[in-house]
């Protein structure tokens, strides 16, 4: 093999080198081309130079593979030399190619005579059971590899050589030192939109299960329909090609990924898991150990790690091609990928198609700058309508609004978060001196609790009133392509926006207490009429309560049904409940109504506390935002008293007259709110990676015993106690 150590003298290595570049220069140009992902490879013959310098007959077939510059690192690599893996099992499997030269970018291997089995035979189509079996042949023939033959594995490698759990640990951080980390400055920001963690490959690393131990081995690692050539002399009927993604570990991994990659339709799966097991019997029995129970492992993992590629080559192909119907192609494929990915992963509330193709989009805008005019053609100036409910804010220019939506899309991951209802995205803008947040809505995203107020209108009201309100301010609203609605505030974490916000998820320090009850009072200073002319009428009390009855009445079916199942009242009986008790009039303020520890962000100044998340701010009764945020924040009772004092002792009596007798009724109705809210998205998976959601649906079961000893009912032991447990 002419490799690159080479024991010929320097002069004769240049000289040779000189002719096998030659050579390749010629094969790009005259060679037939066979595309792969990670080469592009050409099946031409022997030159006389070529020949001489190979001591191969003239006109013999070689396949010349030039690595492409332009690719993606989207593979897991335990070895960077592929010839060294071809020379160590050629006395195993010696119809293999043979590297005939090895360098940087290129490498000639000897020609395996026949077609690819992609060529008779596509993907989702049946494949003959003969050649089933000849498959699993070489997989349980690939067992008797030795290790020594084998180059060096890496130092992370797991030191027991039948250690599959820590075998499939290590794929999944390879997976994510090789695949994710590479691609993050440019595409993390697209995963972050698209709901997929940053840790989520590390996460999955952590649950993988205690497993058999089976004795590792030889894997290819890439077997799929274009790397099996079916020889034209039968014997044998198929040869493996393409093993620079080889690797050594639990050969279980092989039969997953050749599992997938095959893309066998769903009725072969067991045919080709039993004559895997068949073939593995013969050779290596000790393979074949918990193959019922583990092999799913490596096909979550298969189908987890997948994820990364495919959601890349999709956006890479709609960068290329810049078409409408490219971005429906990549949408379709992204969203295929997540489904996939979605179990193993643990993504909650995949995004649909929609917000997929919106998500791709922004991430094309932020690399080309341009458009699309709705003809499938794109236009070099990117376009967005602005909302004129929203005047031109004088530290924020229309033209600062351009900028920050083309920088949208390339905002790395760290400065991408996706709650329950925005998309929130940090960017600097270069014409502008503070960083700003592209808030956008998420579509298809089913609130439960009703918004009443426009968050701008709010955020400017408070900005116009001129009080000691941290707040971010409203700097632009808008529409951009495609129907996606957004919002620009000012970004209120620290000043490196790569650090993360600080929220007071734990509860409020007795500093941080008093600086919110001191924003809730000057927020009474805030002319809620200009927001709402409407506002302030009526009894907030029975107003509220109604809301809580509509919402229970409207919950979906499969939620009203478990509702009952455990002992909360339906709707009309719900309102004769909560029609016993009566509040107070108190004099209404503006209320920010979802006052929750990752609403609050910490600051250090006298503030103490930036409130964000605005959309649900309401007019009403000033003690209810305080007892909402008691029932959302983790408050001891030395907090609440203080602030409670404080807030009584700052505020005029018609803001806290009877406030003693009455805060107790706001808490009874939230945690009665939580009872139903939580049980709705336990069965509907909504937003629970939302980490206030998280909290709450994990104590579901006390929120459940508390709700319904207030309504005075008793807890209604289910039908079936596994649900019992469950919900506890």
């Amino acid at each position: 093999m002419g490799a690159l150590l080479d024991p010929r003298p320097v002069g004769e290595r240049a000289t040779l080198d000189d002719t096998y570049q030659a050579f390749v220069g010629w094969a790009a140009a005259e060679g037939q081309s066979a595309s792969g992902y990670h080469n592009q490879n050409y099946v031409l013959p022997l030159t006389e130079p070529m020949a001489r310098a190979l001591r191969r007959p003239v006109g013999t077939s070689v396949t010349v593979r030039i690595r492409r510059s332009d690719v993606l690192p989207v593979v897991i690599r335990t070895w960077q030399d592929e010839g060294e893996i071809l020379a160590a099992i050629k006395g195993v499997l010696p119809h293999v190619p043979e590297c005939l030269v090895q360098r940087e970018h290129f490498a000639i291997h000897s020609h395996v005579e026949g077609v690819p089995l992609s060529a008779v035979c596509a993907n989702g189509k049946p494949v003959d059971t003969l050649l089933i079996k000849a498959l699993a042949g070489l997989l349980a023939q690939m067992t008797q590899v030795r290790r020594g033959a084998l180059p060096a594995l890496p130092s992370v490698w797991p030191r027991n050589d039948t250690d599959s759990q820590g075998f499939l640990r290590t794929l999944a951080h390879l997976a994510d030192r090789q695949i994710r980390r590479p691609n993050r400055a440019v595409f993390g920001g697209l995963f972050a939109s698209l709901g997929i963690p940053e840790d989520a490959l590390l996460r999955l690393a952590e649950r993988v299960p205690a497993m058999a131990r089976r004795p590792y081995s030889l894997l290819h690692a890439d077997l799929h329909r274009d790397n099996l050539i079916v020889s034209y002399g039968g014997a044998p009927p198929l040869i493996c090609v393409d093993w620079e993604l080889a690797t050594y570990g639990d050969p279980l991994h092989d039969l997953a990924t050749h599992l997938v990659r095959m893309q066998y339709p769903p009725h072969q799966w067991d045919e080709v898991v039993e004559a895997w097991a068949e073939a593995m019997q013969r050779t290596r029995p000790a393979a074949v150990n918990g193959l019922a129970r583990d092999l799913r492992h490596y096909v979550a993992f298969e189908r987890a790690q997948s994820v990364y590629p495919d959601v890349m080559r999709a956006a890479r192909f709609l960068e290329e091609t810049r078409t409408q119907k490219s971005l429906n192609e990549a949408t379709a494929e992204v969203r295929r990928a997540l489904e996939a990915a979605a179990e193993p992963l643990r993504l909650t509330n995949l995004p649909g198609e929609l917000e997929i193709e919106r998500a791709l989009f922004r991430w094309l805008t932020s690399r080309s700058g341009g458009s699309y005019d709705g003809q499938g053609r794109l236009v070099q100036t990117f376009r967005w309508e602005p909302d004129r409910r929203l005047p031109e804010h004088p530290d924020f220019p229309v033209s600062a609004v351009r900028e920050a939506l083309v920088a949208e899309g390339a905002a790395p991951a760290g400065r991408v978060f996706k709650g329950t209802a925005h998309l929130n995205t940090v960017v600097r803008v270069p014409s502008i001196d503070f960083p700003v947040v592209v808030r956008r809505k998420l579509p298809d995203v089913c609130r439960r609790e009703r918004s009443f107020l426009s968050e701008h209108a709010v955020l400017r009201a408070i900005e116009q009133a001129d009080i000691a309100v941290a707040a971010p301010r409203a700097l632009a609203l808008g529409e951009s392509y495609p129907n996606d609605r957004f919002a620009i505030h000012t970004y209120v974490g620290p000043r490196d926006i790569d650090k993360p916000l600080r929220h007071p998820e734990h509860g409020l320090l007795p500093h941080e207490a008093d600086a919110l009850v001191d924003q809730l009072c000057a927020l009474t200073r805030v002319k809620y009429k200009q927001v709402d002319p409407t506002s302030g009428e009526g009894n907030f009390h029975h107003w509220l309560r109604g809301q809580l009855v509509t919402l229970v009445g409207e919950l979906p079916k499969e939620s009203q049904q478990l509702a009952r199942l455990l002992g909360l009242p339906e709707a009309d009986r719900l309102q004769a409940i909560l029609s016993r008790h009566e509040v107070s009039h108190r004099k209404p303020a503006l209320l920010h109504g979802d006052l929750n520890p990752w609403n609050l962000v910490r600051r250090d100044d006298l503030l103490a506390l930036t409130i964000i998340d605005w959309e649900m701010a309401l007019v009403g009764d000033p003690l209810y935002d305080l007892v909402r945020h008691m029932h959302l924040t983790p408050t001891r009772p030395e907090i609440r008293d203080r602030m409670f004092r404080r807030w009584e002792k700052k505020l005029p009596p018609e803001y806290t007259r009877d406030w003693r007798q009455d805060w107790r009724v706001y808490r009874w109705i939230e945690i009665v709110r939580s009872a139903y809210i939580d049980l709705d998205r336990i069965v509907t998976g909504a937003s629970l990676d939302a980490p206030n959601v998280k909290r709450a649906v994990d104590s579901y079961a006390v929120t459940l015993a508390v709700a319904t000893g207030s309504l005075g009912l008793p807890v209604r032991p289910t039908a079936n106690p596994h649900l019992a447990r469950a919900l506890a």
